[in-house]
């Protein structure tokens, strides 16, 4: 089979079984990789030795970081698995990736107000929303306008990690500008929907199920790309989400530009959400499940203060000094 059709296979496996694209992303180039490292062998040819040399090669040549070992074993099981139907069997003996506990990077509320306080306009709305509902910035970024409800401060979080919903909460700090920031949008959106686009990319088989949905307002985007883009498989033209890249460039140029010493990216804002929390007295239950976690060991790494117990909970980025984008203009 021509490595296209193959990797295709691939797609359509992880598709079928709804890893996110994120994941099916990663999980095509890993299977890219083994196959270039193995001289473009067919992984049908190969087995369990060429797999454990492959990542034998990736902890000791490339030093990659234990993590990045196992996301590389996770591709080739399901490759196995779920693609060829040959799960699999014992490695044998292989170098393992040496793994070094890290201990997350926490902002001071001061540090966090001097970050904000260099954004402007999107990255500041997503930078607030990182800080102020602890979501990571795929989280924020695949948010959808139905996933937001103002009237209860609540955000409706589908499909996280490890495939789990949960509910965190809205900052009232950033209603006004997220608000702000809708209305611009719905207005564009109805202006694309009645030059017959406005259409984005939905969940799984939503689309054949509800075949207007996708230019529908409450699928939209909460945070959409500038412009649209041609699908490679049914050649529609649709909108995706902001990239990534462009959050995280606009949060390390302001944590240059604000003088922190620390590394200062997204992720630091959501350790720095649940530091906040766990000193302001709320219990480390609480704070898992805003977090999404699965286990309590995992929130476990934030605990600075004895655990009291908490009410409702209130957004740490409320405490800070109210200010919106509009603000600075």
């Amino acid at each position: 089979m021509p490595q296209s059709l193959f990797l295709q296979a691939v797609r359509d496996k992880a598709r079928f079984r709804r890893l996110s694209r994120r994941t099916e992303r990663v999980y095509v180039d890993w299977i890219k990789r083994f196959i270039r490292h193995h001289r473009l062998r067919h992984p049908q040819q190969m087995a369990e030795p060429e797999v454990a040399d492959f990542l034998t090669h990736l902890a000791a040549v490339r030093r990659v970081a234990a993590s990045t070992q196992t996301q590389a074993l996770s591709a080739l099981l399901f490759l196995y698995r779920h693609v060829l139907d040959r799960p699999l069997g014992d490695l044998g003996r292989f170098t393992w990736a040496r793994g070094h506990p890290k201990v997350p990077v926490v902002l001071t509320p001061s540090e966090v107000q001097a970050l904000l306080d260099r954004l402007e306009g999107v990255p500041w709305l997503v930078g607030t929303l990182l800080y102020g509902a602890g979501l990571r910035l795929i989280e924020c970024l695949e948010l959808r306008v139905k996933d937001v409800d103002f009237d209860r401060n609540e955000i409706r979080l589908r499909s996280g990690k490890g495939g789990k919903d949960r509910i965190t909460v809205l900052p009232a700090v950033v209603k006004p500008g997220l608000q702000e920031h809708l209305d611009t949008w719905r207005r564009r959106h109805r202006a694309d929907v009645a030059a017959g686009g406005g259409r984005v990319v939905l969940p799984g088989a939503l689309e054949a199920k509800f075949p207007r949905a996708a230019q529908e307002w409450a699928w939209q985007w909460i945070f959409p790309a500038s412009r649209p883009f041609a699908d490679r498989l049914t050649g529609a033209i649709r909108r995706w989400h902001l990239h990534e890249s462009v959050v995280q460039r606009a949060i390390k140029a302001a944590g240059r530009e604000a003088g922190i010493a620390k590394r200062a990216t997204c992720h630091s804002l959501r350790h720095s959400f649940a530091t906040h929390l766990l000193e302001a007295g709320y219990d480390i239950r609480t704070v898992q499940e805003l977090l999404g976690h699965s286990d309590v060991s995992t929130t476990m790494i934030y605990t600075h203060v004895l655990n009291r117990g908490g009410l409702g909970v209130r957004s740490p980025a409320d405490q800070l000094i109210a200010r919106r984008p509009s603000d600075k203009a």
